[in-house]
């Protein structure tokens, strides 16, 4: 995992040694606590498969789609997982990038760098990000013994033991029924992505080509993140705020292709995560008694952030903006399926063109009148 494109871009070795050293420990739990724990969260996501599928009605009665494991992990191992889905992803750009090192001026600037202080740029980051997810639909990396995927080489199920324990006693709620609310959210992930084979491709190929438009030459990347601290940091001319005064550092060094790109990319994961959150609300009320409580206080805790540091590192790094798919997409969702009801929602499924735009999420009649009354008239 050390090199990428002959000398490497990023140390990926060093990304998985630095998140792992740096990454804050769990709660404190018993050897015993923790097998029940991690038992039953593969209990829950057992029992979560079969509710999404009879709520969501996307897999047809007698077809099975393809199998994809559920993994239990520590934050360790949530950090593996993700370096090696970056790696593989970016694989293409680095590869590019490292041609273009050794031609150009910018080259000597970015081989100062160095792939060990980027390895441990990227730790940084995913020790950060480490503490605070509980699950994930892994989609992009490949199968390895460690970590074992489906069959085509992609999909698995992650359930962070650690970071689930941690919330439920900080919300103070049933850990029991939090635990399978959890298992809801992310067994949505996992069924909207094997119950629609074209998905995965489609992100993909929009992912590649937001990284294809990225500028590779470094001057410009160095540049361009110069302007981009600047503008974060308010230390902008007066009178020169524009556009960019409230955008975080991951939009600020786009391109304008890019920002078409992304528009799209928003509106599909803007898509999924509310409907994750729509199906977790609308399963939960029959199988989760606290599911009420649970949402509340879980709102509270995502729209407040941590600390002031954990709010200023979600405004660099774009989470805000998730916080905003939660929100907006289960708008759209429940607003079509009060319309058209679910058969007439799962349409959003058929083909890349029904998916909603990112206008079309904050406005859902225009996704059912382009969708649905022109598909009838």
């Amino acid at each position: 995992m050390t090199s990428i494109g002959g000398a490497g871009m990023v140390d990926w070795n060093l990304a998985v040694a630095t998140a792992t050293r740096l990454v804050r420990p769990g709660p404190e739990i018993s050897r015993e606590e923790a097998r029940e724990v991690v038992a039953e969260l593969r209990r829950h996501a057992k029992a979560a498969e079969e509710h999404v599928r009879g709520f969501t009605r996307m897999i047809p009665e007698g077809t099975e789609p393809e199998d994809t494991p559920v993994l239990v992990v520590d934050r360790a191992g949530w950090i593996k997982a993700n370096v090696a889905g970056f790696r593989e992803l970016l694989r293409p750009l680095l590869e590019k990038m490292e041609e273009r090192r050794g031609g150009s001026a910018g080259g000597a600037v970015l081989g100062a760098v160095g792939s060990k202080v980027t390895g441990v740029e990227v730790g940084m980051l995913l020790s950060f990000l480490a503490s605070r997810v509980l699950g994930q639909y892994e989609t992009f990396a490949p199968a390895t013994r460690e970590l074992p995927a489906s069959a085509d080489g992609g999909g698995r199920l992650l359930l962070v033991a650690p970071n689930i324990v941690h919330v439920e006693r900080e919300l103070e709620v049933d850990p029991h029924d939090f635990r399978l609310w959890v298992a809801l959210h992310e067994e949505t992930h996992r069924t909207q992505f094997t119950a629609v084979p074209w998905l995965r491709d489609h992100l993909q190929g929009e992912i590649q080509s937001f990284l294809d438009e990225t500028d590779v030459d470094p001057v410009t990347v160095l540049e361009r993140l110069r302007e981009a601290a600047q503008s974060l940091a308010g230390g902008r001319p007066e009178g020169e705020e524009g556009e960019d005064g409230g955008r975080s550092l991951v939009e600020v060094v786009q391109t304008p292709a890019q920002r078409e790109i992304l528009a799209r990319l928003t509106a599909v994961m803007s898509l999924l995560e509310g409907h994750a959150d729509y199906v977790m609300d609308g399963v939960g009320p029959e199988v989760v008694s606290s599911v009420g409580e649970i949402r509340e206080k879980f709102q509270q805790r995502r729209a407040r952030g941590a600390s002031r540091l954990d709010q200023a590192l979600r405004k660099l790094l774009g989470l805000d903006a998730k916080l905003r798919q939660y929100r907006d997409g289960e708008r759209f969702v429940r607003v079509v399926v009060d319309e058209v009801g679910m058969d007439g929602f799962n349409r959003v499924w058929t083909s890349p063109n029904t998916l909603p735009t990112k206008a079309e999420i904050a406005k859902p009649e225009d996704w059912i009148a382009r969708v649905h009354r022109r598909a009838e008239s």
